[in-house]
């Protein structure tokens, strides 16, 4: 059971890298197949000779003996060789002088003009080229085979050693300014505008530098985009290329890290002289920080093969001349954590922030995202700009692919509004799980529960407003209260907060109340309750007996002198946050408390009602709560 707001979501802290597995070398396997091939051409060759050898050989005189008995049937002469075959068809062979012809070897033996008058007699014409492979070929087969499995091993080898010389070479993919379909331009991005006003001066150097290199400006060498996963970096960084015309070389920054210390400063020098040779040109760094992290912390392993990577590309961007026409592009969700010799005028110098698009971005996304999808005519695109507050670009292309989807499924042709509002639960909080099937007392102990998240926040002045209720089983929750703000908002104040934490343990309390017990359904609302509050005292400065101090940094760090570090807080200040957190969580829950006492009538009656439709939308609900005498919300409350 969870309740999901449409906020952004922390990035998650990134795990450490682990030992690399060993890959299966390929010269192994080639050597396996070869063998493999040369057993199996040799169990054929014997094969094929032991047939050959299962012709019985007789003498000359018991042929002679059978012509004249009448067993033979036709004799076939290949040289020297007599093939018999008798009236029960089988085979016998014999051998002849070569000199001596057939007919008068057979007359010698006694055999009778008249037998060998019925007899069938061929004579097998045999070239030299026959005869030679027919005698040589099954003493130089196997010699053949195994020179060729030497040879195959020697080639084998030698491709091994041409790789270990190619080890150092980057592995960056180019994408060619002429290659219209992997082409992308600014005008096949909505939004970001600031992003793209920024990112315009360098299309303009790229594409002009003599202007500004006549009046001694210099352009910006590095660029580095931050933002949210999602938000489109990667495609503004291709957007710039296909703007500039320009060669585009993409990497991802743990590409560069290998297990042989060097080989990573030995592919940023590679990278770097590739594209100085196609200057102007484009280098796209992406997941930066997995090489650029801060030196010398420990944070990362202390790798190393890293730190000479990152030394390289410190080099490499400070050994540039204006004329380069080579700028280096990088991507990362977590700019905080890396060197400061990155961020230094002269390297990334130029940071361009991608904020989660608004209202209006959103909408623009959502065109985009359909112009290859046909659209029935009751589409309202402005409704679901609306209730995905807080989508990146990437969750409005799943929403987009999820709707085409789900009416693919259902054999329709169109798809509909009724899909994409379906698909903006899907892709918050999961497929709906229909086998899960509750017991009759955990169906109402689910209604109770989520009947306490909406009346607490359809009651507290400061909560969004609730727009659907559902009791459905989707992802890992049992049921969800989905909530959507007024209009868009950048700040949150102290008091919203507050009345969310309430509206998280509003579920908690009803269960209590109700029931007299609790069950593991509010296990995610004690998650999000306690990290707010803990935030609140640690990050914001919003506790009245903490002050306004950063005790923790966005990733949960520890911060000394502005400066996140891994060390612990006192254990004087410790116990003064949790102090402070429990304080928070028990204040929200009395506040909850006291709503649901308050309106007890209103609690039973949107559980009795979720029990029997198990869905509530939001106008069914507005009337179960003004029957019970509670305002709906018209505005959010502006922050000053």
């Amino acid at each position: 059971m969870s309740t999901p707001k449409n906020t952004p979501k922390m990035n998650p802290e990134e795990k450490p890298q682990g030992k690399m597995p060993m890959p299966t070398p390929k010269f192994s396997r080639n050597i396996a197949m070869a063998i493999l091939v040369f057993m199996i051409i040799t169990a054929a060759y014997i094969f094929i000779s032991n047939n050959t050898h299962e012709k019985k050989t007789i003498s000359l005189s018991e042929l002679a003996k059978d012509v004249n008995t009448g067993l033979v049937t036709k004799i076939s002469v290949d040289g020297d060789t007599l093939t018999a075959t008798l009236k029960d068809a089988s085979v016998v062979t014999a051998k002849k002088e070569v000199e001596a012809s057939l007919s008068e070897t057979l007359k010698n033996y006694g055999v009778t003009p008249d037998k060998l008058s019925a007899t069938d007699i061929t004579v097998v014409e045999q070239s030299n080229l026959a005869y030679w492979l027919f005698n040589i070929l099954p003493i130089l087969l196997p010699v053949i085979l195994i020179a060729f499995f030497f040879w195959f091993l020697t080639r084998q080898a030698k491709g091994s050693g041409m790789q270990a010389f190619t080890f150092g070479q980057s592995k960056a993919r180019m994408t060619d300014p002429d290659d219209l379909n992997n082409r992308v331009t600014f005008k096949d991005i909505a939004g970001a505008k600031e992003a793209k006003e920024e990112l315009k001066e360098i299309v303009d150097f790229l594409k002009n530098p003599k202007k500004f290199l006549d009046i001694g400006a210099r352009i910006p060498k590095g660029v580095l985009l931050t933002g949210s996963p999602g938000t489109g970096k990667t495609l503004l960084a291709r957007a710039v290329a296909g703007e500039a015309n320009v060669p585009f070389f993409h990497l991802s920054g743990s590409e560069f890290v290998e297990m042989f210390v060097g080989v990573g400063a030995s592919r940023v020098r590679d990278l770097f002289a590739k594209a100085k040779k196609a200057a102007p040109a484009i280098i796209f760094i992406d997941e930066i920080d997995a090489v650029g992290r801060v030196r010398g912390t420990g944070v990362g392993g202390g790798n190393d093969e890293r730190e000479q990577t990152l030394n390289q590309i410190l080099v490499e961007m400070d050994g540039f001349e204006p004329n380069d026409k080579v700028i280096v592009m990088a991507a990362t969700n977590r700019n905080d954590v890396l060197d400061p010799a990155l961020l230094r005028p002269g390297r990334f110098d130029r940071r361009v922030v991608l904020d989660l698009p608004d209202r209006a971005d959103r909408e623009a996304i959502l065109k985009i995202h359909s112009l290859k999808k046909p659209l029935a005519e009751d589409i309202n695109l402005v409704v679901i700009a609306e209730r995905t507050s807080g989508f990146s670009g990437a969750d409005l292309f799943s929403l987009m692919n999820e709707a085409a989807i789900l009416a693919a499924r259902e054999n329709r042709k169109k798809v509909s509004q009724f899909d994409l509002v379906r698909s903006i639960e899907k892709v918050m909080m999961g497929p709906e799980r229909k086998s899960h099937l509750f017991t009759d007392l955990e169906k109402k102990i689910t209604a109770y529960h989520e009947g306490g998240h909406a009346l607490v926040a359809s009651v507290l002045p400061h909560a969004d407003p609730v727009h659907k209720i559902s009791i459905v089983a989707r992802g890992r929750a049992g049921g969800y209260t989905m909530k959507i703000p007024l209009e868009e908002r950048k700040l949150q104040s102290k008091a919203e907060f507050l009345d969310d934490i309430a509206m998280a343990l509003g579920g908690f309390a009803a269960e209590r109340m109700i029931f007299g017990d609790i069950t593991t359904g509010p296990s995610n609302d004690l998650q999000v309750a306690t990290g707010l509050a803990r935030s609140m005292v640690t990050r914001w400065g919003m506790s009245d007996e903490i002050g306004p101090v950063a005790l923790e940094s966005d990733g949960g760090r520890t911060m000394f002198g502005g400066q996140a570090a891994d060390g612990d807080m006192s254990e004087a200040t410790h116990a003064q946050v949790n102090g402070e957190v429990k304080r928070i969580m028990q204040d929200g829950l009395h506040r909850a408390e006291k709503v649901l006492k308050d309106y007890r009538g209103a609690l039973d009656a949107i559980a009795e009602k979720l029990i029997e439709v198990e869905t509530l939308e939001q106008a069914e609900y507005e009337e179960i709560i003004k029957a019970h005498g509670i305002k709906l919300k018209t505005k959010a409350k502006i922050i000053a």
